[in-house]
């Protein structure tokens, strides 16, 4: 997805190193609070005065509506600080892509466009 990772770099990014170590499936989805999509997952970390996290609901929202097996997952950041410090999330929205098995495969800061969405869920599908 295009925008800033959590480093400050501009690009896609990588989640290999976001500590989800490619957990079981049934574990994630209690650790995320909901269950993960049959093909992939897009876990969106939000907070409640964030204008920019309003459009990313809106085009995650839509994406995962048009592509079968993908789900939305938004995830109040202020609410799940243990969470946000473990994934080393510094601002919001940041957008995690997941594969079936709950394995982190992108991650990206900042609002997305539908396209690099799109494109980012390749990598799971």
């Amino acid at each position: 997805m295009r925008g800033s990772d959590d480093t400050g770099r501009s690009g896609t990014g990588s989640g290999t190193g976001s500590g989800f170590d490619g957990g079981t499936r049934t574990g994630l989805a209690v650790e995320l609070g909901a269950g993960l999509g049959e093909r992939a997952t897009l876990v969106q970390f939000s907070s409640a005065f964030c204008a920019p996290c309003r459009a990313t609901r809106r085009v995650l929202g839509e994406v995962a509506d048009m592509v079968p097996g993908v789900t939305h997952v938004e995830i109040d950041a202020e609410a799940r600080l243990d969470l946000v410090r473990r994934l080393g999330i510094e601002r919001t929205p940041t957008v995690l892509v997941l594969d079936a098995g709950g394995r982190v495969l992108r991650r990206a800061a900042g609002q997305p466009r539908k396209a690099d969405v799109i494109a980012a869920l390749g990598a799971a599908l």
